[in-house]
């Protein structure tokens, strides 16, 4: 999740999200500034809002060793920042692997 702060005191965990008109309004409680929250996606490198929908496999363990796909997670990739995953997208059509697989070991 991107970083949500005050605009006003930068207050990061007293914060309550309210919707209201299809868009959310923040409030800090620490100040009681209220804001319109900005629900552009952004590449986090260089914030343009210019992103392309992606999706993302999440992985389990299902038995033993073997991993399946139990669900994706959309992602929004920069054309300049994401170029190379971006590409592998759009060739595969497929959901991208994740970026880390599970390690955990049943015994």
């Amino acid at each position: 999740m991107d970083d949500l702060r005050c605009p006003r005191c930068g207050e990061e965990d007293e914060l309550l999200g309210e919707p209201r008109d299809g868009t959310i309004v923040v409030t800090c409680e620490a100040c009681a500034t209220e804001w319109e929250r900005d629900l552009t996606p952004r590449c986090p490198t260089c914030g343009t809002d210019d992103v392309r929908v992606a999706f993302q496999a999440i992985v389990e363990k299902s038995r033993g060793t073997q991993l399946s796909m139990s669900s994706v997670r959309r992602l929004y990739l920069c054309p300049t920042c994401d170029a190379e995953k971006l590409a592998v997208y759009q060739v595969s059509n497929r959901p991208l692997p994740p970026d880390e697989l599970p390690t955990e070991t049943d015994d």
